[in-house]
């Protein structure tokens, strides 16, 4: 009779403990599924740079004569007016700059016909000459898009870094793809 008394709330006990056990488990998973949406919008921001990289790249090949007037001296994208002046001797790569330019604003998708909201965070274009053509030698261009990522990384080096460069306040949420592009002497 008085082992029946001793064993009376053990498995209370038991089912409590359980219960902290599964609450903690619960939590756990929880924050993993936070990561991987965090994950997954990293993931979908760094594919939407690089069809952009090559956007550019397509535009900058159909019109090579041109090439060099795709440099860029400021960032096209967020924070730019993407009304660039055309000059009529090459309407077509101002006209190209200009539809990158919105294409990094996200003018691809508009919510409720208000605003863009298609691009990456705080999305910018640059382009720059990294080598100038020498007989023989094409000339070469690099193509960045940067934007702002979500979690802490290394800050991205120059050339490509200088690309919205100090925009997003830590350096370390500053994300940037390059795509080198190789025009060869058209003369």
């Amino acid at each position: 009779m008085t082992n029946r008394y001793r064993n009376i709330g053990f498995s209370l006990i038991e089912v409590l403990v359980t219960i902290v056990i599964l609450m903690i488990g619960l939590l756990g998973l929880a924050g993993l599924q936070g990561r991987a949406l965090t994950s997954q919008l990293e993931s979908y921001q760094r594919s939407q740079a690089l069809i952009l990289l090559k956007d550019m790249e397509n535009r900058i090949n159909a019109n090579r004569k041109n090439a060099a007037e795709y440099i860029t001296t400021t960032a096209l994208g967020t924070g730019a007016d993407c009304s660039v002046a055309v000059n009529p001797a090459s309407a077509v790569s101002g006209a190209d700059r200009n539809e990158w330019c919105n294409a990094l604003m996200g003018a691809a998708e508009v919510q409720s016909g208000v605003s863009p909201t298609g691009a990456m965070i705080g999305a910018r274009g640059c382009i720059y000459q990294i080598a100038a053509p020498v007989s023989g030698v094409p000339s070469t261009y690099l193509a960045v898009v940067a934007w702002q990522g979500l979690n802490n990384t290394k800050a991205p080096v120059a050339p490509a870094g200088n690309c919205g460069a100090n925009q997003y306040g830590s350096e370390s949420l500053h994300r940037v793809v390059t795509l080198p592009i190789s025009i060869a002497d058209l003369n």
